[in-house]
């Protein structure tokens, strides 16, 4: 299939601009990849790539304000107030020497050059309102058929670029698709190569495949292979492990710090895990936090739960509960009271931090003569865990006289 004029996209105005724009300079323009794909699947597309035959110096001749986001491989980025899209001459990859990026590119007038070096049939088409669907590598046969088939020789793609290995897992778990079999073999032969790949690029297509609609396609790192290159510890595991992976993942919230809890729970060493796949100290802090007290059974009482908080963290609490019900670790009565209880709390306005004690430092320096330091700190813990025990105690005159009274 050439091109389909009668299947129609919506495109946002914008894009559609610059394609107008483009096009009645004389040049060719089209959207293209993966928006083209979301659009024909009914889902909104997150970005919007357009692809011309114009060079990026006749681009930024064309439009007030550009940005060369990429320009030694054709892209500018168009800025309309804080939107960009980006324009990408069409263009033929030279070498791969990295596994991940051409030495250079050789740009073309060919849509057709441009397309074929694409990663798989469903991300190579193209869409102009005038044209209608250019679709020349059958990508909307395999969408039909629920397929991730490489463009041409699945061999050539996956050694121009090794991520897209990991990318085919990934749209086969957003997608509900299979990837078929020539596609992969290759990921099986080819798998090493995921060693040239940068931590950073790999984080990302994980985590995108464990936010998906189908995160038990994780699964699918062992089948291929590629667990053992890029994450041994999921490799290591047994087959019963990973299907019990599989099922809370798709039992749980799509947040990124509940989702990598229950990855790398059966793992060891889940901070050296998360360090390697260079996450930032936030994520790392909420997943340890999780994965040390994802089984903790918690006494169902106001005073052990309110310590529970502290321990926790108030901020993390709602994903600790989802966590808890993913895992199904423990009898869903007991969450659930353990839950209501928590919120009780909340609603009672109950002392859960320093900040909410009704005496501060100050307070005990000036009235009690303590002095700043390991004393006055080891004070304010005291009667902190004293109003954790026993809320009614957080009042200003009590928490003095219970000091003084311990002194004497």
């Amino acid at each position: 299939m050439w091109y389909n004029s009668c299947m129609r996209i919506d495109l946002p105005d914008n894009v559609k601009r610059i394609i107008d724009t483009l096009q009645q300079a004389g040049h060719e323009a089209y959207a293209v990849g993966g928006c083209v794909r979301d659009s024909l699947l009914q889902r909104d597309p997150e970005d919007w790539d357009i692809t011309t035959s114009a060079k990026p110096s006749q681009v930024k001749k064309l439009f007030r304000r550009t940005v060369d986001t990429g320009i030694e491989h054709g892209t500018v980025t168009v800025m309309f107030g804080r939107e960009g899209y980006e324009v990408t001459t069409y263009r033929l990859d030279g070498v791969y020497e990295d596994g991940r990026h051409p030495k250079n590119v050789t740009f073309t007038t060919s849509l057709e050059e441009d397309l074929k070096r694409r990663d798989f049939t469903i991300n190579a088409m193209a869409y102009n309102d005038g044209t209608g669907i250019v679709d020349l590598f059958h990508g909307m046969d395999d969408m039909a058929g629920k397929t991730i088939r490489a463009v041409g020789d699945p061999k050539e793609r996956f050694s121009e670029d090794a991520l897209r290995m990991l990318r085919a897992l990934r749209f086969s778990a957003q997608l509900d698709y299979v990837i078929e079999p020539e596609t992969e073999r290759a990921i099986t032969e080819l798998r090493n190569n995921l060693e040239k790949i940068s931590a950073e690029r790999i984080r990302t297509e994980i985590q995108k495949l464990l936010l998906s609609d189908h995160p038990d396609r994780i699964r699918g790192m062992h089948d291929l292979g590629i667990s053992s290159i890029v994450l041994q510890e999921y490799d290591e595991l047994d087959e019963a492990s990973g299907d019990e992976i599989g099922h809370s993942l798709c039992r749980a919230d799509k947040a990124v710090d509940v989702r990598l809890s229950i990855l790398l729970l059966p793992m060891k060493n889940a901070r050296g895990i998360l360090k390697r796949l260079k996450y930032d100290n936030e994520t790392i802090r909420r997943v340890m936090i999780l994965t040390e007290h994802a089984d903790e059974e918690t006494e169902l009482s106001k005073p052990a739960i309110r310590h529970s908080i502290v321990a926790v963290g108030n901020d993390l609490m709602p994903s600790l509960f989802a966590l808890k019900r993913a895992l199904r670790h423990q009898p869903d009565a007991y969450i659930d009271t353990y839950e209501k209880l928590y919120r009780e709390i909340l609603a009672d306005n109950d002392c859960i931090s320093l900040k909410d004690l009704a005496v501060t430092g100050t307070d005990l320096m000036n009235e009690l003569n303590m002095k700043q330091g390991k004393e006055l700190g080891s004070a304010l813990q005291y009667l902190f865990s004293l109003v954790l025990d026993d809320p009614s105690l957080n009042e200003h005159a009590k928490l003095i006289e219970l000091l003084k009274t311990q002194e004497s």
